[in-house]
């Protein structure tokens, strides 16, 4: 396949290998240009419509609802950060002591604080499902834990679509379809899949979806997406900001204060969420996100780094199961062999970029890789070897 044509949306040296998308997204050029030109925007502040608080946010909404398959973007916030999306789903629920909440092992901390806070506060539990220990069949055995720990006691289940670390693939309709047996709401962070991994709000109908946007979404850092299901539709925000108000539109009359909130997740959207940069540099990003397809992005990810995959497994590295992981982003327990100081160094010194999360060395990619980026990181783990 021929990626010369999505190189070049991006600022990347040829000397550089970046193998570390899951943790901040590089810009296209575009969106580096929509920046910009809202920058000098700002500085004619007389230039700008009231109707750009507005009309632009409504687009992105239009934008990110055609990424995870939704009919009504009403049902969309735009958010700041993924704790703000928990933290808003967290503040409209109620538990009773004994309810669990079921979380992952070692899910990402921004979808598990504001559970820890729930749950000590209504005398609760959280039910951590933990990975197995089994070198085979991860996958599916934690997959079957999952739908295991969810019983009668559940009152919610906290997950991403895949593991932020490993990648482990976890099975969402099966996992709904347990939480509806028990009347369980299922909270998704969307943040490591959405934009690289086929998702479907309509299929899967979760309570809510929370996407941080710098990541697969290719936004700037500070940006973020949420969807609020129909149990969400009479909550309380977790601020009061002009915005969410019906008719805040007609500036005008914004001292006839309004005690009706918009419609739906509208309520939701953080303060100052028409904000010109930011909504400018989101709207340049998704749409190139929508061209691509998150099926594209598997398929080709899958592709060039398939290879690199049975090698790093030949040299005693430990990966998920490719029938049960991502292929835009996977885990890999390194040999005990390793010295992870020495391979670190390395890496620095190869300009090869990847993360450290927990037990595993993290490689994600994009259509800015090719094949040769994976093939110098096997490399340069080679060098390193004893």
């Amino acid at each position: 396949m021929d990626t010369s044509q999505h190189k070049d949306l991006f600022y990347i040296p040829e000397d550089i290998c970046y193998l570390n998308t899951a943790s901040l997204s590089p810009s296209f050029k575009a969106v580096e240009k929509a920046g910009i030109d809202a920058v000098l925007q700002k500085s004619r502040p007389y230039l700008i419509p009231s109707s750009d608080f507005f009309d632009p946010v409504i687009e992105l909404k239009k934008r990110f609802a055609q990424i995870i398959e939704l009919d009504d973007y009403e049902r969309i916030a735009t958010i700041p950060s993924v704790s703000y999306g928990i933290a808003t789903v967290a503040k409209n629920i109620k538990l009773n002591p004994g309810d669990t909440v079921v979380l992952m092992q070692e899910q990402f901390p921004s979808n598990y604080y504001s559970w820890k806070k729930l749950t000590d506060t209504y005398k609760a539990q959280l039910k951590i499902v933990e990975a197995p220990k089994s070198k085979t069949n991860r996958g599916k055995l934690w997959n079957e834990a999952i739908l295991e720990a969810i019983d009668e006691s559940t009152a919610v289940v906290a997950m991403g679509h895949i593991h932020w670390s490993s990648g482990t693939l976890f099975d969402l309709m099966a996992i709904r379809a347990k939480t509806r047996q028990h009347n369980a709401l299922m909270i998704i962070d969307g943040s490591q899949s959405v934009g690289a991994l086929p998702f479907s709000v309509k299929e899967l109908q979760p309570d809510a979806l929370i996407c941080a946007g710098y990541k697969w979404l290719f936004g700037p850092y500070g940006c973020g997406y949420a969807y609020y299901g129909p149990y969400f539709d009479h909550g309380e925000p977790l601020e009061e900001n002009w915005t969410n108000r019906l008719d805040s539109h007609k500036l005008p009359d914004l001292t006839q204060y309004q005690s009706e909130y918009k419609p739906l997740a509208n309520r939701y959207v953080m303060g100052e969420s028409g904000s010109f940069i930011y909504v400018k540099m989101q709207l340049e990003a998704l749409k190139q996100v929508i061209s691509w397809t998150p099926k594209a992005v598997q398929a080709y990810c899958k592709e060039i780094s398939a290879k690199a995959v049975k090698e790093l497994r030949d040299l005693g590295c430990e990966i998920e199961a490719d029938d049960y992981r991502s292929h835009h982003l996977f885990g890999l327990k390194l040999p005990e062999t390793v010295d992870i100081k020495i391979f670190k160094k390395a890496l620095s010194e190869h300009s090869i970029f990847v993360s450290f999360r927990g037990a595993y060395a993290r490689l994600s990619c994009h259509f800015f890789n090719t094949e040769k980026d994976f093939e110098k990181f096997v490399m340069c783990l080679k060098s390193v070897m004893k």
